[in-house]
C-alpha cells in the first residue's frame, strides 16, 4: 500500500470559504461591500461605428421565454408522455400515480382479463423496532383495487400525461370499450371510467396481508407474530371501509366509495392511535367531493411546479426520460412528507422495504436542487424531525454528543448504527447531511443550517471523534469501518469515513463563521484537518481502505466520495487529475457487480472532467437493454426489488453536463456530449441561490442569464470565446474581475440579474430546442 501524498489533503480553508458556504473569503470580491478594490468592466465588441454599437450593448434587456403559457407548456411536454398501446403486465411497465404519499401503479392482474391499480401509501409501515427495519418497522403493504371488466381485453391505448399528471386512454374489450381517466391528488386516487357498447365493468378492492415485503426473500425473525387480520364496515353515507390493526400500535385505513363513473379512494395511516386512521381516510374523501373538483386542485399544482425551470435538449428518449424523472419526483417525495423508500410510495414484492442510507436516499434527492423543486425534500425535513431518534441510534455511552443512523430505517430514521472498530458502516448520516448541505445552499436559508445542519452534522463528526486515535506517524486514524458494501473491511482508514471526516470538519469550521459561533470545538476540528491521515491510495488509485486495495467488483462508488459528490478531490486541481482518472478506470474494470447507479455515477465523475462524450457514454449504459439491469419501459428500475435511486439519480448526471457549482464556481455548459449541439436552460438553481438562463446553439453558448436570490459572491465559469459583455438587467455593465481560466468574478446584489455574452447581443429568447435524435416514447409505445 502506498499513502496519499498532500497533493489531494483538503484544500486550505480560506481557499473553500466560498464553496461550502458562501463565506467571508468570497466576500471581498468587486462589486460588492468591499467596494474600494479595483474595479472594471469587460470591453464590449465593437464593428462598423463603435460608439453606436455600444450604445446598442448597454440597452436593458430582458429574456423573451416562450414557455410562459399553459398552450406552451401543454404541447411541449405532450412530446414527454409514456404512451401504451401493449397492456402492461408488470409494475415496471405500466403508468404510475402518485402525490408524495399515495401512490398506485397500473398494470394486468396476474392470470385474468382485469386490471390492476396498487394502492399504497408511504406512511403506512409496522411499528415494532425489535425487529428491525426490515420486518419490524417495515413499509406495508395496503391493497389493489381491480378494474373488471365483462369482456376480453383485446387493445389499450393509454397515456401518462405529464402536463396533467393524469392517465388517461381506453381499454377495448370483447364487450365494447371502457374510457379512463386517474390521478391521485390530497391522498385521493380518483377513477372514472365510463363504457359503452355491452362493456360493465366492477371495481373490487383486495386488501393485503400486513406482512413486510421481504417475505420474497427470507422468512420472518424469531418471535415475530403477525399483524391482525383486517376487518370491513360500511359507513352510513356508503363509503366502504377497511380497517388494519397492528401488533405494534397503530391502525391503517382504506375508504372507497363509487358514485356513478367515479371511483374515490384514500388511505390513512395513524399511530400510536389504532383509530385516528378510519377518521383521516374518510375525511379525504369528504374533501375530494368528486373527481372533477379534485382535477381542479391538482392540475393547479402540477401547473405551478413544472413551470419552477426548464431544460431541452435534442435527444428525445433521453429528454423525454429527463421530465419524467421530475413527475416522478414529485410523485414521491414532498417537504414534510416521509422520506422517500427504495421504492417510492409504490411498494411491490422487494427485500429493501426501508430507507437506505448509504446511498440510495442521497441519490434519490440531488435532482431536487438544479431543477429549483426544494419543495420536495423530504430528506431535509426528516432530518429536522428526528433529531431525538438520531442521538438514540448511537451506542448509550455517547449519546450525550453524538447522534448517528444505520445502514436502513424507517421513515422515522429509526436504527442504531455500529461502532468504528467493529468494522460496522458508520459514515451514513454525514453522507444524507451532504444532501441536506446541498438544499442550503442552493437556497441560502440560514435556518436550514442553524437548526438542522449544523446541530446534526456536529453530532456526527462527534461520533467519529471518539475514536480517531493518533499513530506512530504523528497522523490521526480510523479503526475498522465498513466502505459500503464492499465485501472486505479495511483494518483501519476507510476513504469512506475519511472524506466524509474532511468534508464534516470543514463544514462546521465555515458554518460556525457563518453563524457567528464560537463554538469550542473549532480547534479539534481543525486539528483532525491537519492531522487526518491522507486517503489510501496504490498503483490502481483510491482504494478502499488501509491495507485493502479496490479488488474486488464494487458497484457503489463509496471510496470515491472525495472525488464526487464532495469535490474535495476535483479537476481543478492538475495535480488530482491522474490519480481521479485512474480511479475511475479501475473501478470500471471490474465491472462485475455493477448495476444502474455504477453507470449514473461514473456519468457524473467524467461530467466533472468536461468530458461529456464519456460522460453521455456511460450514462447511455444505464438504458442499453443489453446490460442486467437497465432502465425499465416506464422508467423505473428493479434489481432484487424496486430501487428508485438510480433513474433519479441519471437526471443529476444530465444536470452534472449541463450546469454545476462546486468550488464556489458556477459551470455553464460545462460537459455537454459534442453532438448536442443545441441546449436550453431556464431558471436552474445552483450553489449560491442562483436561477441560470443559457442557450447554446450550433454548439456554442449564446447567452448566460443569472439572477442572484441571495446576494451571494457569484464566479462563473462561461465557456464564451471572443471579446465580452456583461450588463445588469437595466443595461449598465456589472463589476468584474477576470479570475483566468474562463472564469469571471460578477458584482451582483441580490434580486438582480447580469446577461453575459460574448460579440453583439444575439436574440434573448428561451424556447425548446429541436430534437436531431429521435427515438420511442416511454411505456409501451
Amino acid at each position: 500500500m502506498t499513502s496519499q501524498s498532500g497533493k489531494t489533503s483538503p484544500m486550505p480553508r480560506r481557499a473553500v470559504l466560498g464553496t461550502a458556504l458562501g463565506g467571508a473569503a468570497a466576500a471581498a470580491l468587486p462589486g460588492t461591500a468591499h467596494a474600494e478594490q479595483p474595479q472594471r468592466s469587460l470591453p464590449t465588441e465593437r464593428s462598423g461605428d463603435a460608439g453606436l454599437a455600444a450604445e446598442q450593448e448597454r440597452r436593458p434587456w430582458k429574456l423573451r421565454d416562450t414557455m410562459t403559457t399553459d398552450r406552451a407548456w401543454e404541447g411541449f411536454l405532450r412530446g414527454q408522455d409514456l404512451l401504451w398501446s401493449r397492456l402492461p403486465t408488470l409494475w415496471h411497465e405500466g403508468p404510475f400515480l402518485g402525490d408524495g404519499l399515495l401512490g398506485t401503479m397500473v398494470y394486468q392482474e396476474p392470470n385474468t382479463q382485469h386490471i390492476r391499480f396498487t394502492v399504497q401509501h408511504g406512511r403506512v409501515q409496522d411499528h415494532r423496532p425489535e425487529f428491525g427495519s426490515g420486518w419490524g418497522t417495515a413499509r406495508l403493504p395496503v391493497g389493489r383495487l381491480t378494474l373488471e371488466p365483462v369482456g376480453t381485453i383485446t387493445a389499450v391505448d393509454w397515456r401518462l400525461s405529464l402536463w396533467n399528471a393524469e392517465l388517461t386512454g381506453t381499454i377495448t374489450t370483447t364487450a365494447g370499450t371502457l374510457t379512463l381517466a386517474a390521478l391521485i391528488h390530497d391522498e385521493v386516487l380518483a377513477v372514472r371510467v365510463t363504457s359503452d357498447g355491452d362493456e360493465e365493468l366492477t371495481w373490487t378492492f383486495h386488501p393485503e396481508e400486513a406482512i413486510s415485503p421481504r417475505k420474497i426473500q427470507e422468512a420472518p425473525p424469531a418471535g415475530y407474530t403477525p399483524n391482525p387480520p383486517w376487518t370491513t364496515r360500511t359507513t352510513t353515507d356508503g363509503t366502504e371501509q377497511t380497517l388494519q390493526p397492528l401488533t405494534g400500535g397503530g391502525q391503517t385505513a382504506t375508504s372507497y366509495r363509487r358514485t356513478g363513473d367515479d371511483l374515490l379512494l384514500s388511505v390513512g395511516h395513524s399511530f400510536p392511535s389504532d383509530t385516528a386512521a378510519g377518521a383521516d381516510s374518510l375525511r379525504n374523501l369528504r374533501r375530494a367531493v368528486s373527481y372533477d373538483v379534485l382535477r381542479r386542485r391538482h392540475i393547479r399544482w402540477w401547473r405551478a411546479f413544472y413551470r419552477k425551470s426548464f431544460v431541452s435538449f435534442p435527444d428525445q428518449r433521453l429528454q423525454s426520460f429527463h421530465w419524467i424523472q421530475l413527475y416522478k419526483v414529485a410523485s414521491a417525495s414532498r417537504a414534510g412528507g416521509p422520506v422517500m423508500a427504495t421504492s417510492g410510495p409504490w411498494l411491490e414484492p422487494t427485500p429493501w422495504p426501508a430507507v437506505w442510507w448509504n446511498l440510495n436516499v442521497q441519490l434519490e434527492y440531488w435532482l431536487i436542487h438544479g431543477s429549483n423543486h426544494l419543495e420536495l425534500d423530504a430528506l431535509a425535513t426528516t432530518l429536522r424531525q428526528n433529531q431525538e431518534q438520531l442521538i438514540a441510534n448511537v451506542p448509550a455511552a455517547y449519546r450525550s454528543d453524538s447522534s448517528g443512523v444505520g445502514r436502513s430505517s424507517d421513515m422515522y430514521a429509526n436504527r442504531g448504527v455500529g461502532m468504528p472498530g467493529t468494522g460496522a458502516e458508520t459514515g451514513d448520516l454525514t453522507w444524507a447531511l451532504h444532501n441536506v448541505w446541498l438544499s442550503y445552499r442552493h437556497t441560502m436559508d440560514t435556518s436550514l443550517l442553524r437548526d438542522t445542519i449544523y446541530p446534526v452534522l456536529r453530532r456526527a463528526i462527534n461520533y467519529y471523534l471518539h475514536f480517531l486515535t493518533p499513530g506512530s506517524d504523528g497522523k490521526l486514524h480510523l479503526p475498522s469501518t465498513l466502505s459500503p458494501e464492499y465485501p472486505v473491511v479495511p483494518p483501519q482508514d476507510t476513504n469512506y469515513d475519511l472524506a466524509l471526516i474532511r468534508w464534516g470538519c470543514q463544514t462546521l469550521i465555515e458554518s460556525a463563521e457563518l453563524l457567528g459561533l464560537d463554538d469550542e470545538l473549532t480547534p479539534r476540528w481543525q486539528e483532525v484537518l491537519a492531522r487526518l491521515t491522507p486517503y489510501p491510495v496504490d498503483g490502481n488509485g483510491f482504494m478502499i481502505g488501509a491495507d485493502t486495495p479496490y479488488a474486488q467488483s464494487h458497484r457503489h462508488y463509496s471510496h470515491l466520495l472525495m472525488v464526487y459528490p464532495l469535490y474535495l478531490v476535483n479537476w481543478d486541481r492538475p495535480e488530482h487529475r491522474d490519480l481521479i482518472t485512474k480511479s475511475v478506470v479501475r473501478w470500471h474494470a471490474l465491472a462485475g457487480a455493477h448495476r444502474g447507479y455504477s453507470y449514473t455515477g461514473a456519468a457524473s465523475i467524467y461530467a466533472m472532467t468536461g468530458d461529456g462524450d464519456t460522460a453521455i457514454a456511460y450514462l447511455r449504459k444505464f438504458f442499453d437493454t443489453g446490460t442486467r439491469y437497465p432502465c425499465r419501459p416506464n422508467t423505473h428500475y428493479t434489481e432484487a426489488g424496486p430501487v428508485i435511486e438510480t433513474p433519479l439519480s441519471a437526471s443529476q448526471s444530465l444536470h452534472d453536463m449541463f450546469c454545476q457549482s462546486w468550488g464556489g464556481v458556477i459551470r455553464v455548459f460545462p460537459a455537454v456530449p459534442s453532438t448536442w449541439q443545441d441546449l436550453t436552460l431556464h431558471d436552474f438553481r445552483t450553489q449560491g441561490a442562483f436561477l441560470v438562463s443559457a442557450v447554446r446553439k450550433a454548439g456554442t453558448t449564446r447567452f448566460i442569464r443569472i439572477k442572484s436570490l441571495a446576494g451571494e459572491p457569484l464566479k462563473l465559469r462561461h465557456g464564451l470565446a471572443g471579446t465580452l459583455t456583461v450588463l445588469l438587467d437595466d443595461g449598465t455593465p456589472a463589476h468584474t474581475e477576470d479570475l483566468g481560466d474562463g472564469t469571471l468574478a460578477i458584482g451582483l446584489p441580490k434580486g438582480r440579474e447580469v446577461l453575459v455574452h460574448a460579440g453583439r447581443r444575439p436574440d434573448l429568447v428561451i424556447a425548446p430546442v429541436a430534437i436531431s435524435e429521435p427515438g420511442p416514447a416511454w411505456g409501451l409505445p
